[in-house]
């Protein structure tokens, strides 16, 4: 069974009310926090907050692109400053803006992480984590566990894991219904490849992901 309890956000979402969100059957929200080696999101700890308040699950992203991949790791960690119940997300996707992060980069990134935190990220990519992967099995990317964007109405997963741990079907845009969600508005939303029970323990242990949520 899947869930569809889940959005991410960044400060492009404007002003949210999640105590509207979670009256609205969310359970969960992953936001954007950082960005390359510099750049921070200037509502990621207003959400936090939010969040909180709204007794939500909160998780964290960082958009990758192709500076030093170490540095943009310590970047993400020291201004994110994770609990134990904090999710940690790379987003691999193409850079529009500049240059992209590479595999070796997302490598470099996710064993940074693993390094301070002692847990895997997630891993957030769609045609540009296929297209780099190919059909190739990377054993150290694949310690993360896999949230796959593709908005269409069935997901297909990079050879490199089993099963996909969160789907993002939708920007609030393309791809299935519903594309809403109370107190957002038009959003980028998620299933979980689970229940409930299974979401909550990917959030407070998300090493263990990778080794069956489905």
């Amino acid at each position: 069974m899947s869930i569809n309890a889940v959005i991410d956000l960044s400060h492009h979402n404007g002003n949210v009310d999640l105590g509207k969100a979670a009256a609205d059957g969310i359970a969960g929200v992953i936001h954007k926090a950082t960005q390359g080696t510099t750049f921070t999101d200037n509502m990621y700890l207003t959400n936090r907050d939010k969040a909180e308040a709204a007794s939500l699950l909160w998780g964290a992203y960082h958009f990758g692109d192709g500076s030093d991949a170490k540095t943009q790791a310590d970047h993400f960690l020291n201004f994110v400053q994770p609990e134990a119940d904090t999710l940690l997300v790379l987003d691999f996707e193409e850079n529009t803006a500049g240059a992209s992060m590479t595999l070796d980069g997302a490598r470099t990134f996710v064993s940074r992480v693993n390094e301070v935190t002692g847990r895997f990220p997630g891993l957030y990519g769609g045609a540009f984590l296929k297209q780099a992967l190919g059909k190739n099995h990377d054993a150290l990317l694949a310690n993360c566990w896999l949230w796959l964007s593709q908005f269409g109405n069935t997901p297909v997963v990079p050879a490199n894991w089993p099963f996909w741990t969160m789907w993002q079907f939708t920007d609030g845009k393309a791809g299935p219904e519903p594309h809403t969600v109370n107190g957002v508005g038009a959003c980028d939303r998620d299933k979980f490849n689970g229940d409930i029970e299974a979401l909550n323990k990917l959030w407070k242990a998300p090493s263990d992901a990778a080794e069956g949520a489905a």
